[in-house]
């Protein structure tokens, strides 16, 4: 029906019906306007709905289906909460499950999957981890007194010390590789161009290719040292739980020790004998004019007991010397002893050195 324009009709020439249905008219088609602008009102929102709906499911598939950090995993609650209080090395698996292994130097291996882990000489377990595209992460505890060795899904390896832990995932899916470390590493990291290996702790990322290198982070040191036997790495220093950004960057050569003061922020690197860092792996520590003080923190992590130092000056004068760790506490002791004229006295698991 042809549409009638009110502006283009002269009321005053026709008649009085004619005019009442020509009203009548106009009215019908401004109702018919009406409802047709209302459906198309109507299939706009519909559409509109639709497409927010499409975007939210597209939206949460992408937050639910992506890879969580390790950052992240490391800075929620349950990481801390959750620390075991055994004496023997524990692995706690994705799902939360501990195993506990007995022996004072553990290796443990991860498949190329990272779903299977074999522990000493073949115990295996299967993780039974759905396929998911996020990550699963495994965390290794290593108590005062233990050791541990690790071949990662990727063929790197890692020597963990006595008071460390090392957080990772089973398999590296993305196109990195990263760790987590709290306490003494060493790493021998497989090269691989296309996927960079992150080392992380609380004040610094190490980013490496394919290289040997060892970390220190102690929670009760002042410093983070990153040691570099062969290869290349480039230290960001950062703070993981207060920002994601990088602040100061270094790279270092071998036979380097870069450190990095928690107190002062400070950072310095210096040239290093770097078997003097790297001994402990094989079961015996040299020191090149280390104090007592540092010499026996070391000592008290290894044999897993406490030495206290009651002499301030004592704690200061320095050594240099050789300690095959292999042998008991007293020998280790006496050793030392050899070199000073201190005294010392053993109760239970305490060492007083007066």
């Amino acid at each position: 029906m042809e549409k009638i324009n009110p502006n283009n009709v002269n009321f005053s020439s026709i008649t009085d019906e004619e005019n009442t249905d020509l009203k009548k008219r106009i009215f019908n088609t401004i109702q018919k306007d009406k409802r047709r602008n209302r459906n198309v009102w109507y299939k706009s929102l519909a559409a509109a709905c639709f497409v927010g709906c499409i975007g939210l499911g597209f939206y949460y598939y992408n937050m639910t289906s992506e890879t969580n950090s390790i950052t992240d995993f490391v800075n929620s609650s349950t990481i801390d909460s959750n620390t075991p209080t055994s004496d023997e090395v524990v692995l706690t698996l994705g799902k939360g499950n501990d195993l506990k292994i007995k022996e004072d130097v553990a290796a443990i291996n991860y498949s190329k999957s990272g779903k299977n882990v074999t522990i000493g000489n073949g115990q295996t377990f299967n993780q039974n981890i759905a396929d998911t595209d996020k990550a699963v992460f495994n965390t290794l505890w290593v108590p005062y007194g233990k050791r541990s060795k690790l071949t990662l899904s990727d063929g790197s390896k890692v020597w963990l010390n006595s008071g460390s832990k090392l957080i990772y995932p089973i398999a590296f899916n993305e196109d990195k590789r990263e760790v987590y470390i709290e306490g003494e590493a060493i790493f021998e990291v497989t090269h691989n161009k296309k996927k960079p290996f992150y080392v992380i702790s609380d004040t610094q990322v190490v980013e490496v290719l394919g290289t040997v290198f060892g970390v220190t982070n102690y929670p009760d040191e002042n410093s983070t040292n990153t040691i570099l036997k062969s290869g290349s790495v480039q230290i960001s220093y950062q703070n993981i739980k207060a920002t994601s950004s990088h602040s100061d960057k270094m790279k270092i050569s071998p036979g380097t020790k870069a450190s990095y003061d928690k107190n002062t922020k400070s950072i310095v690197s210096e040239k290093v004998d770097v078997d003097n860092y790297f001994s402990w792996k094989d079961g015996f520590l040299i020191f090149k004019n280390n104090d007592m003080k540092f010499i026996m923190k070391r000592i008290s992590r290894y044999y897993n007991l406490e030495i206290i130092i009651e002499n301030e000056e004592l704690a200061t004068e320095t050594f240099s010397g050789y300690l095959d760790l292999n042998e008991d506490i007293l020998s280790v002791i006496n050793s030392i002893k050899e070199s000073t004229n201190m005294e010392y006295l053993q109760t239970d698991n305490t060492i007083t050195i007066k």
